[in-house]
C-alpha cells in the first residue's frame, strides 16, 4: 500500500492488541521486553500525530471460549477473560507510562479502585489531552469479542480506522502457517472478508465495521516499529475497506 493510506489520514485510530501478541516467546503470561516494545511503538505512532486508543484481549492468560470447554459456563468463562484484559490493559499503561509518555487504562467492567471506568466522554477527553487510552473489558458484556468491542469503540469515539495487529502480515486465502500456499490479499471489502469467512476477525466486528465504513488495518505487530509503518502505510499490510 502507499502513503495515501499513511498517518494523514487518520487523525484518531483504535489499534486492536490480542492477548497473545504480549506473550513474546512464551507460552502464557507478560513478556516484559515484547510489552516495552509495543509500548514505544504505540508512543512512536501517538507522537506521529494520530490519537490512539488501545482494545487489548487476554487469551494470555484466559479466554472465554476455552473456558467453557472446561465447564465452564460461557457467560462466566466470558467474564474471567474480561478480567484478564484489565491485567493487561493495566501493564500496558505502566509500559507507555514508562516510555515517559501519559496513558489511561479505562475498563467497561468497572472497577475504579483499579482503573477509571469507560465511558466514551472520559476515552474523548484523554484522546484530546493527548494520552494513549487502553480499553479493556471488552464490550462489558459476554458473547462478544475484543474484536468486535474494538470496532464499536472505534465507532463510539469517531475513529478513522481500526489497526488490527495479528501475528502475520495482513489477511491470507488460508492460515500461511499451514498452509505455504496461502495467498496475501493487498486489499479487501468488508463484504468479500465476510464472504470469504476469512478468520482475521469475526463476522460481527466484519459487520459492525461495515455498516459504520470503518477502514481495518490488518498487520503484523512482530516487526518492531510495525505500529507506526502501518499507519504511515509504509508497511506490509492488508487494508479492509467499507
Amino acid at each position: 500500500m502507499n502513503a495515501d493510506h499513511g498517518a494523514g489520514m487518520f487523525r484518531r485510530v483504535v489499534v486492536k492488541l490480542s492477548g497473545e501478541a504480549l506473550t513474546g516467546g512464551d507460552t502464557h503470561g507478560l513478556n516484559a521486553g515484547t510489552v516495552q516494545r509495543i509500548a514505544a511503538d504505540l508512543v512512536a505512532a501517538s507522537d506521529s500525530g494520530t490519537e490512539i486508543a488501545v482494545v487489548v484481549g487476554g487469551g494470555n492468560f484466559f479466554r472465554g471460549i476455552q473456558g467453557a470447554t472446561k465447564g465452564i459456563e460461557r457467560a462466566r468463562a466470558d467474564s474471567i477473560g474480561m478480567l484478564a484484559t484489565v491485567m493487561n490493559a493495566l501493564a500496558i499503561e505502566a509500559a507507555i507510562e514508562a516510555e515517559g509518555y501519559p496513558a489511561r487504562a479505562l475498563s467497561a467492567v468497572p472497577m475504579p479502585s483499579v482503573c477509571q471506568p469507560y465511558s466514551r466522554q472520559a476515552a474523548l477527553h484523554h484522546l484530546g489531552k493527548g494520552r494513549i487510552c487502553v480499553l479493556a473489558g471488552g464490550t462489558g458484556n459476554p458473547f462478544f469479542t475484543t474484536d468486535t468491542g474494538a470496532v464499536l469503540r472505534a465507532a463510539e469515539l469517531s475513529c478513522d480506522a481500526v489497526m488490527k495487529a495479528t501475528q502475520v502480515d495482513g489477511v491470507y486465502s488460508a492460515d500461511p502457517k499451514r498452509d505455504p500456499s496461502a495467498t496475501r490479499f493487498a486489499q479487501l471489502t468488508h463484504d468479500e472478508a465476510i464472504t470469504k469467512n476469512l478468520a482475521v476477525m469475526d463476522t460481527a466486528a466484519f459487520a459492525l465495521a461495515r455498516e459504520n465504513r470503518i477502514p481495518i488495518i490488518v498487520f503484523s505487530i512482530a516487526v518492531e516499529g510495525a505500529i507506526r509503518a502501518a499507519l504511515e502505510g509504509s508497511g506490509t499490510f492488508t487494508l479492509v475497506t467499507p
